[in-house]
């Protein structure tokens, strides 16, 4: 066992023996690895420690995608822990196929089975697909492991072989890393989004998991868009085919979840700076759905045409913003900011920047804040014209 393939490397750890080893270096720290490897070779062949230990170093990177519970008793592969979608998303998704009468699905390109898992949580019966011999047996053993076995089909298979006609809903996640890390080109995701979205209009109902950053030319007539943050990050968007909302735009926050609306509104018009300064979430701004927030907002505007904060005098608690009140506006210059922040004493620095080449870093270390204050500076452009604002959270 010394050289194992990675599939009987993974497959070692599903027998008794591999199961109580990894019971054992559950919470092997990372500095520990050396000394433990080293005591367990004694007990246990090489290629299962290794493995055992490779499976729980991934099992403790997933705690922050999976929950402590789940990630504890699933399995995972690198670009599994990587790639797949956080468990708060993959459950609101569920909840919305759910809710749109869906009771079978195929999932296309399953992965380590992360959207399988919340679906069939959601009591929906899953075919799970993915061509990688690994990928599909770590799906098949997470099925079984969270006891979703009787809900959850996993086939090794080639996605764009498998027919789907027997299921109510297709959701398709294709590839989007390659050997040179992300893929931006749609035509470059495995399968190509081409096929994806062909694979969508044949279905009754379907979802498209796609990059955040995908220009909104290329989403199809027939879709729905929609951008997930979820805690402020931007995670995913998804094309929603067969949802009667062709055309739509929405920016769904979680937890929550709440969901933003687009109207079609124009741009918002650019304004002198008011006392306060709105910082849309990122799925918001994605979903590019700043003009719905500054509607909201009395005399809402942007501080300049080609950026994403909006202004307004009077302060207005909304789900889809962050507000800070604005004490100082200033010409960029670190001088002059060091000294201001001198004056108020101010030592804990939040650095945000929005069409500025500085980096936040290179600025604090520039500054050196010192003092029993904090402050937030925003490196930015007011009507085309490099800024600096200081100010702070305004109360919620």
């Amino acid at each position: 066992m010394n050289d194992l393939d990675p599939l009987s490397a993974f497959a070692s750890l599903l027998t008794d023996q591999g199961r109580a080893l990894l019971d054992e270096v559950r919470d092997t720290e990372p500095a520990q690895e050396l000394a433990v490897a080293t005591r367990l070779r004694r007990e246990y062949p090489v290629g299962l420690v290794s493995a055992a230990l490779g499976q729980a170093r991934l099992r403790q990177r997933a705690v922050a995608k999976f929950g402590a519970a789940d990630a504890g008793r699933m399995y995972f592969t690198p670009n599994g822990v990587e790639q797949s979608t956080r468990a708060s998303v993959a459950a609101y998704r569920a909840r919305r196929f759910q809710e749109l009468g869906v009771r079978s699905l195929a999932d296309l390109c399953c992965g380590i089975g992360g959207d399988a898992i919340a679906l069939a949580r959601a009591g929906i019966r899953v075919l799970a697909v993915d061509r990688d011999p690994l990928t599909a047996a770590v799906a098949r053993a997470n099925a079984d492991a969270l006891g979703l076995d009787e809900l959850i089909e996993v086939r090794e298979a080639d996605v764009t072989e498998v027919s789907t006609a027997a299921y109510d809903a297709v959701f398709v996640d294709p590839a989007r890393r390659g050997g040179r890390g992300r893929v931006f080109d749609p035509e470059a995701y495995s399968p190509p989004l081409s096929w994806a979205v062909r694979t969508a209009l044949e279905a009754p109902l379907a979802a498209l998991k796609i990059a955040p950053g995908i220009p909104h030319e290329t989403v199809p007539a027939e879709a729905g868009a929609e951008w997930i943050s979820d805690s402020g990050d931007v995670k995913e968007a998804v094309l929603w085919f067969g949802t009667g909302e062709a055309g739509s735009v929405r920016a769904t926050l979680l937890p929550g979840p709440r969901t933003l609306v687009g109207r079609g509104l124009p741009d918002p018009q650019v304004r002198p700076l008011g006392r306060y300064l709105y910082e849309p979430d990122g799925a918001v701004i994605r979903a590019h759905l700043v003009a719905e927030v500054a509607e909201e907002l009395d005399g809402g505007g942007l501080i300049d045409e080609t950026i994403a904060y909006i202004t307004a005098d009077s302060l207005k608690a909304g789900p889809y913003t962050t507000a800070y009140e604005i004490t100082d506006q200033l010409p960029f210059g670190v001088k002059k900011l060091k000294g201001l922040l001198r004056e108020r004493g101010v030592g804990v620095l939040t650095v945000k920047k929005r069409g500025s080449a500085v980096e936040p870093e290179e600025l604090r270390r520039k500054v050196k804040p010192q003092g029993p204050n904090s402050a937030t500076v925003f490196l930015t452009r007011v009507k085309g014209a490099p800024t600096m604002l200081l100010g702070h959270p305004a109360p919620a």
